[in-house]
């Protein structure tokens, strides 16, 4: 039983700390997983925090289908799909203009952030599925359940995001020896 699902037992169970060492172990990298999606991090930010509130109001069940990083991400992931539904995409501030002003401690070396740069280049679901599989080590299994793809669909996926990224580092000046 991983940490993140005996957290989530504990506090279901009535610890209100546990969901404190959830947050703490997830925000991060759902953050950074909801931005690709929303291509805005204020509005990842807002995102990643109904999604913790939804835990602590609705308390979902979590039934093992999958690991609860998995799970978690999913509801993330449903959560910033109903947002974009409800709001104009106009209205979002590209992570390229704030980008200066909001870069974590994972995009400080030139070289993270010119990778950095080109995966919000690229599109949406390539960077989802890159963000999961190389940043968050997830297996392709956990990936396909978060995207709702097949297997099958998302190895094609995971290949041709890996293709149109390589591309992009190029394109910044990287050459393959660097890649």
């Amino acid at each position: 039983m991983d940490n993140g699902e005996s957290s989530y037992r504990r506090f279901l169970n009535g610890d209100k700390d546990a969901l404190t060492e959830i947050i703490r172990d997830y925000k991060d990298g759902l953050t950074f997983f909801v931005n690709g999606i929303t291509d805005n991090l204020t509005v990842a930010e807002d995102i990643v925090q109904e999604t913790f509130i939804k835990l602590y109001v609705k308390k979902p069940r979590f039934k093992g289908k999958s690991s609860f990083k998995t799970w978690l991400y999913r509801i993330g992931r449903n959560t910033a799909v109903d947002y974009l539904r409800h709001r104009r995409k106009a209205d979002l501030i590209s992570l390229d203009e704030t980008i200066e002003y909001t870069a974590s401690d994972y995009f400080r070396e030139d070289r993270n952030i010119i990778l950095h740069k080109a995966i919000i280049r690229l599109k949406p679901e390539y960077s989802q599925v890159l963000w999961l599989t190389y940043f968050e080590g997830m297996s392709n299994d956990e990936v396909t359940a978060i995207l709702g793809k097949s297997k099958n669909n998302t190895a094609v996926l995971l290949h041709r995001a890996k293709e149109a990224l390589k591309k992009e580092l190029i394109k910044e000046g990287l050459d393959d020896e660097d890649l």
